[in-house]
């Protein structure tokens, strides 16, 4: 039975989404499980039909729970039992939230960045990648390193506003690349192994000028940075 605690300072959307989640990664809610319905989730947690839409659509975009027209929502995904270890619930959604915006900046900024980088900018995002590596291979999350080398690509576009936005969304893009890659150093070999290499490709592609394979690679990263969050990734 979902049982939700009442909450009123955060925005409550984000709230209800993280206390559906709590109880999704506890395995209170089992996949396949079937959600109450939208008029006795608003009932419980005492909040208007609209917080509970917004927070259903939230989840289903996040491959966590699937609608059914006509039958009602139910668990599709279970994320890593640690994912709650490594952020408050209520801010996870705003981390993934965070995603969409960064897939359509970051996503162009590298392709620019292939067309426009000079050499020294080129060497910045080389030595940010090998501060990335150095940092995995000292068991440390990286996220410094990680957000280095992203506002270093984002530099390289020719575009100060790239940077600028980039810099704007640290607060949020921080607490989102340390619940990734927490999750990531507490993973599989095999995982920051995959995690390297997407910002290996990344790094070629704009080394080798090719805008197209840029974007791709990046879009790639992010997406699949996306999903390893939300556990419908499948790896370890």
């Amino acid at each position: 039975m979902l049982k939700l605690k009442p909450a009123r300072r955060e925005r409550l959307a984000d709230v209800l989404y993280g206390q559906i989640l709590e109880q999704i990664t506890s395995g209170e809610l089992v996949e396949g499980a079937k959600l109450p319905s939208e008029a006795r989730i608003c009932r419980d947690f005492q909040v208007s039909r609209p917080v509970v839409r917004e927070a259903l659509m939230r989840l289903q975009a996040d491959g966590l729970v699937v609608s059914r027209q006509g039958v009602g929502t139910f668990v599709k995904s279970r994320p890593s039992t640690r994912l709650t270890d490594f952020a408050v619930s209520a801010e996870i959604a705003s981390y993934l939230r965070a995603f969409e915006p960064r897939l359509a900046l970051e996503t162009e900024s590298a392709g620019l960045a292939a067309m426009r980088r000079t050499r020294a900018q080129l060497n910045q995002i080389g030595h940010a990648l090998s501060a990335l590596e150095s940092a995995f291979s000292r068991g440390e999350t990286g996220w410094e390193e990680d957000f280095a080398f992203h506002l270093a690509v984002a530099e390289a576009a020719g575009n100060e506003l790239f940077p600028r936005l980039l810099e704007e969304l640290q607060d949020i893009l921080a607490g989102s690349m340390r619940m990734a890659l927490s999750l990531t150093q507490q993973g599989s070999d095999e995982r920051r192994r995959r995690v390297l290499e997407e910002h290996r490709k990344i790094f070629a592609a704009i080394s080798s000028q090719n805008a197209d394979l840029a974007r791709l690679y990046m879009r790639h990263h992010l997406t699949e940075s996306r999903a390893r969050i939300t556990g419908t990734h499948g790896d370890l």
